[in-house]
């Protein structure tokens, strides 16, 4: 009975223990109740300990920590130990002052006797170069450090923002990445914003720490001389190894967390802790061991210096460099007998079958940028493409085909190209291991770099070290890595080319897939031959061409089968799906959730197009423009396009029923991004916002 009422009480401990909300109320008042309540010596010295013991795991953690943000306490943790050590102070000084030469704290003493031999002279220097030391070189350096990363990196905000968001849509990053990294950047905001605050609060414990340390020589000396009646030298020597005693036991822990301070705020962005990082690039680069281990051999000739000394130390570094050397030798032999043993085993003969077939979309590399798909050597380019086709299922409803990736030794070291149906369409060149930085618009100081066009919008942009990346974020910089800009190359040829990528074998999939569920639906479109798979690739080729999400497949299968009965013309079929899609049509080009800005056609020029349609057999609905009428309704329409994008509006023409596909066919090569609606597909709750008419100034006919 007597064990279990001991677990018993046990257990209840165990449970008040792991309530922290309680202990840290406790700590609070406990701390608050030292500048009133005078402790024992045994209790300060055990409270003087704890001070040194958190000044050293702060130090400690903040060494091995990957990101500052990771420590998200610090800025409050600054804050409290601070409070903790002048509560020591005022704790410390009151005992002093009260017991004199009869003060026995050990921890006190200990330093004013065997740190500083028992010399307040030789105390008063030392105590004097610490402060100097923590006061002018690192409080300072910390605290405006921490002011310029909180600026820097609240002014960076938007720019990241806006990277994060166009990685997730354009796939490159999943829905959880983008909220995680969405996560981390207000962490780190909110971090070093707390930072620029709480580095003021060591700046003014170092302040105190001398002005108190100064009043209890004073206040000593007095009280030893006037009120005890000491001599002057006893009480000059007691109370000054006493007070600066005192102030260096508060004043090393403060030194602690003010160097951790330094460090946290001054670290680079990286994925390691900074012993980690540390070694790493110390050791990166051996010839530069050899070259210092002989430079520092050669100072022992030198009359006066230690020569052992030297001899050892220059020996030690150039065995570690000799050693890092002969390593990477050791790296580079491995790797090309592993390569020739690969070339050995691709000269069995082997079947060119394969190589007749002909991928749906490939990228190749130069071999340069084998590192960023090679998942061994940290590449993520194949992660990407997934999250890439699983973004265009997403967003358009399309299978993409699985892209293969494969090196070409035709091209350029540093280049890439993407390839539909074996034919390029877009390429680019990199720099393998710098960065990408381009004017977000918000670029507040201008970086240097190599300037080159960027492959995807070809926009202006520089390339830049990795270890410039945050300056340029806190910059305005919009950054991004080599695997991003493939990643974002070939998210947007996927959307202007999702039409040529769809082919039938994607298009039974769809088909397959939806006859899971709505197999009704399925067989009233191919049931007796009313609609051919052709038929139906076409019409959602249509669809994508013009940049409309198929991803309602029920809604689009469902309008087929009411319609089939009555024709088969893709295009015919194209427009009753695009009626009944008008709602998600509509979404796409709204703004305010109900405004649609438009640009109106002339009744005139609706006209001359109606009339010129004639239908093509295997074509379906084409349009026939003599060259001059054609000039003229072209020079119309895109006029009307420049004045409305200059006005900074997206351009969506308003036209009839009846020319619209062919209006788009007309605007297709001329304008990329052109949307044309017909009237049909605008809904009820829409408001339309006419912006300009295209109309035409001279006679036509």
């Amino acid at each position: 009975m007597a064990e279990a009422s001991l677990l018993g009480n046990l257990t209840e401990n165990a449970e008040w223990m792991q309530r922290k909300d309680v202990l840290m109320g406790i700590g609070v008042v406990a701390v608050v109740a030292m500048l009133i309540i005078p402790l024992p010596t045994f209790l300060l010295d055990f409270l003087m300990s704890v001070s040194l013991l958190i000044g050293l795991i702060v130090l400690m953690i903040v060494m091995f920590i990957p990101k500052a943000y990771d420590f998200s306490i610090f800025p409050a943790l600054l804050l409290i130990t601070t409070v903790f050590r002048l509560a020591l102070n005022v704790s410390s000084t009151r005992l002093i002052l009260l017991n004199g030469a009869a003060f026995d704290g050990k921890i006190i003493r200990t330093f004013g006797n065997f740190v500083v031999g028992g010399n307040y002279v030789v105390g008063f220097i030392v105590f004097t170069i610490l402060i100097a030391v923590q006061f002018m070189v690192i409080t300072k350096g910390a605290t405006r450090t921490a002011e310029v990363a909180a600026r820097f990196t609240l002014d960076s905000l938007p720019g990241k923002q806006m990277t994060i968001d166009a990685d997730f849509q354009n796939g490159v990053i999943t829905e959880e990445e983008a909220t995680k990294r969405r996560l981390n950047l207000r962490r780190e905001t909110d971090f070093y914003g707390a930072m620029d605050g709480a580095s003021k609060f060591v700046q003014g414990d170092v302040k105190v720490g001398i002005l108190i340390t100064i009043i209890n020589i004073i206040g000593g000396f007095v009280i030893g001389m006037a009120m005890r009646g000491e001599a002057f030298d006893v009480a000059i020597k007691t109370y000054t190894l006493l007070s600066i005693g005192d102030g260096l036991v508060g004043q090393i822990p403060s030194l602690l967390t003010t160097t951790a301070t330094g460090i946290i705020v001054t670290r680079a962005v990286s994925d390691n802790s900074l012993p980690d990082d540390l070694a790493d690039q110390f050791t990166s680069q051996p010839r530069a061991l050899l070259i210092a281990a002989v430079a520092l051999g050669a100072s022992a000739l030198i009359p006066g210096f230690p020569k052992i000394t030297i001899i050892f130390l220059a020996g030690g570094l150039g065995l570690l460099g000799f050693f890092l050397l002969q390593a990477r030798k050791d790296e580079v032999q491995k790797a090309e007998s592993v390569s020739k043993e690969m070339a050995g085993k691709a000269k069995k003969p082997e079947s060119v079958m394969p190589l007749v077939n002909v991928d749906a979309m490939e990228v190749e590399i130069g071999y340069s940028l084998i590192p960023l798909v090679d998942p061994d050597q940290g590449g993520t380019l194949l992660d990407r493409i997934t999250n890439i086709r699983r973004m265009s299922a997403l967003n358009m409803g399309l299978i993409v085909p699985p892209i293969r990736i494969r090196d070409n030794m035709e091209l350029e070291p540093n280049s890439y190209s993407i390839l539909i149906r074996g034919v390029e369409i877009g390429s680019g060149s990199l720099e393998v291991g710098k960065l990408m930085a381009m004017d977000s618009g918000n670029v507040i100081e201008k970086i240097e770099g190599s300037e080159f066009v960027e492959p995807v919008f070809n926009l202006k942009a520089i390339w830049i070290n990795p270890d410039r990346r945050d300056f340029a974020e806190r910059g305005g910089y919009t950054v991004v890595d080599c695997p991003t800009i493939i990643a974002t190359h070939l998210t947007e040829i996927i959307k202007r080319h999702a039409a040529e990528i769809l082919g039938r074998q994607e298009v039974k999939q769809l088909i397959d897939n939806i006859k899971q569920d709505y197999p009704a639906v399925i067989e009233d479109i191919l049931g007796n031959n009313k609609l051919t798979l052709s038929v139906i690739q076409r019409v959602l080729q249509n669809l994508l061409r013009e940049k409309i999400s198929i991803r309602n497949m029920i809604t689009i299968f469902e309008t087929m089968a009411t319609y089939a009965d009555y024709t088969s013309d893709p295009g015919v079929l194209t427009e009753y799906i695009r009626v009944a899609l008008s709602r998600q049509i509509c979404k796409d080009h709204v703004t305010d959730g109900k405004n649609l800005s438009v640009i109106t056609v002339d009744p005139e020029i609706e006209g001359i197009i109606r009339q010129s349609i004639h239908d093509d057999p295997i074509e379906g609905q084409v349009v026939g423009l003599d060259p001059s009428t054609h000039e003229i309704v072209m020079t119309t329409l895109l006029d009307a396009y420049k004045s409305v994008k200059n006005a900074g509006h997206e351009a969506v023409y308003l036209v009839s029923p009846h020319i619209r596909s062919v209006l788009f066919t007309l605007l297709e090569r001329e304008v990329p991004d052109a949307v044309v609606l017909s009237y049909n597909e605008i809904v009820p709750t829409v408001n339309v916002n006419v912006l300009t008419s295209a109309m035409v100034t001279s006679n036509i006919r």
